[in-house]
């Protein structure tokens, strides 16, 4: 049937559909008891009569994929909240997709039922391209043009943050992204305590639930005696007996390059085509050390990890000021350099779907200990793959901590526009030379910076460095330039 065929049909279909409105009570009930209604013309006998269904008569509109900004272009289906013929309602969610930033959950801005979906999961959608198909319930198809002028799909906030919106279930106040949250580690609603406004049950609430139950199983004695199964004999080998094995067949693997994986390509690519260069150096932090560990039990007081990278954080922040310029950004041709007025350090992270380097906003503004609550906070996020776009985007140097899983050197490649990053190796304790020529224990730290030397000259890197480097080896220095 050609395209025309099929809408004049339809429109037939949706103006039988409202003429029966006007027939008695006992003439509109047929239809439902009916498969099919029959439209034929008495007169000519010959000619061929019409069936049409009569179940939806609503318009059909396309659901599209909209621009998200920071020039992307696609996102790739994580998973479908919905199927075709499933009604749904306004805010109800119906899929999440995982852009190069983040994962974010769309929700429906109709009231209907499915028509048609476009993708199937780990499927690439473009923007601007229809997601699904939804036809409009028959009460507002009357207004369903202006409907589709008016409303413009919207990308939900990504999966784990709050929402301007919330719905309202078997009197349980939340939002779609904690439900489905719940949905996946088999919690009810009704048992958890909501801590939001109005008692709304937040993402927070979901874990502190499931901490609670592991509290609890761990606590639980035991109803069974542990009980130690008899050693077998081991019997008698014949020493000619030959044992054959077979060689499993090992098979190769392809798998499409997606997500934030998809992103390192394009921004490492990018970055390669930058002359760079690389500046190493190593030191003394024996003093910050102990500082730590006085300041730890505080820290631990409230709830907050506090390692070293606090320290670092707020030492870079510090000598960027100094040096704004390594705080800057250039435009593709280079011809211009804008420098940034806050300091949004960047932290680069290895989770399970790839590299993702989230930013710390304001570090300037920040004390050591708002420091340490931020970082734990996006370290959470990372971990279950619930990072925001503004927390990834925006940052205006980065630093990679390659100590945290065993490393030492490293020539780390620049984040662009940024125009530095840098690398930091794990903390050891080597024999070193005092003033008096004794060799005492210290703790020393590695440390690699690599920077864009278009705009940066190696004499400027290097009393950065010997600034950040100051500042490390002597912590209580940092408190004389904090604001």
């Amino acid at each position: 049937m050609t395209m025309a065929a099929y809408r004049v049909v339809r429109c037939l279909s949706i103006n039988f559909s409202r003429t029966l409105h006007k027939f008695p009570s006992h003439y509109a009930s047929r239809p439902k008891q009916a498969a099919s209604l029959r439209i034929c013309n008495p007169n000519a006998r010959k000619h061929r009569c019409l069936f049409t269904s009569s179940v939806h008569c609503g318009q059909i509109v396309s659901f599209n994929l909209s621009d998200i900004g920071e020039g992307i272009s696609e996102v790739t289906l994580k998973e479908w909240y919905i199927k075709e013929g499933d009604k749904v309602n306004q805010f109800d969610s119906i899929c999440e997709v995982q852009s190069d930033k983040a994962s974010v959950t769309i929700t429906s801005r109709y009231d209907g039922y499915i028509k048609k979906i476009y993708y199937e999961v780990d499927d690439i959608a473009k923007v601007g391209l229809p997601l699904v198909d939804i036809e409009l319930l028959e009460e507002d198809s009357s207004s369903s043009e202006e409907q589709v002028d008016q409303v413009q799909d919207q990308l939900a906030a990504p999966a784990g943050s709050e929402v301007d919106f919330s719905i309202i279930s078997n009197k349980v106040l939340t939002t779609p992204a904690v439900r489905r949250i719940a949905s996946e580690h088999n919690v009810k609603l009704s048992e958890v305590k909501g801590s939001g406004k109005d008692g709304r049950i937040l993402k927070e609430d979901i874990y502190a639930y499931l901490e609670q139950l592991k509290l609890k199983q761990a606590n639980a004695p035991s109803k069974e005696p542990h009980q130690v199964a008899p050693l077998k004999p081991v019997p008698k080998e014949s020493s000619k007996k030959i044992v054959e094995t077979q060689v499993p067949i090992l098979k190769d693997k392809t798998e499409l390059i997606k997500g934030y994986r998809k992103t390192m390509v394009k921004t490492m690519t990018k970055s390669l085509s930058v002359p760079s260069f690389c500046y190493c150096d190593e030191i003394d932090v024996t003093d910050l050390v102990l500082m730590r560990e006085s300041l730890k039990a505080i820290a631990e007081e409230q709830n907050i990890k506090f390692s070293y990278m606090p320290f670092f954080i707020k030492a870079l922040s510090l000598s960027l000021s100094e040096y704004p310029v390594l705080n800057s950004s250039v435009d593709e041709k280079c011809e211009n350099i804008v420098y940034k007025a806050s300091h949004n350090i960047g932290i680069a992270m290895d989770t399970n779907a790839g590299l993702i380097v989230p930013n710390i906003k304001n570090v300037q503004n920040l004390t050591i200990l708002q420091i340490a609550s931020e970082l734990t906070r996006l370290q959470d996020l990372g971990r279950r793959g619930a990072l925001g776009q503004s927390d990834v985007t925006g940052g205006t140097f980065s630093l990679s901590n390659i100590g945290a899983i065993g490393g030492t050197y490293a020539k780390p490649v620049i984040l662009l526009p940024e125009v530095a990053i840098g690398a930091i190796g794990k903390i050891q304790a080597l024999p070193r030379f005092d003033k008096e020529d004794r060799v005492v224990k210290k703790h020393i730290m590695q440390i690699s910076w690599t920077a864009d030397h278009r705009v940066i000259d190696g004499a400027t890197m290097c009393r950065f460095s010997n600034l950040w480097k100051s500042y490390l080896e002597n912590p209580m220095t940092m408190l004389m330039h904090m604001r």
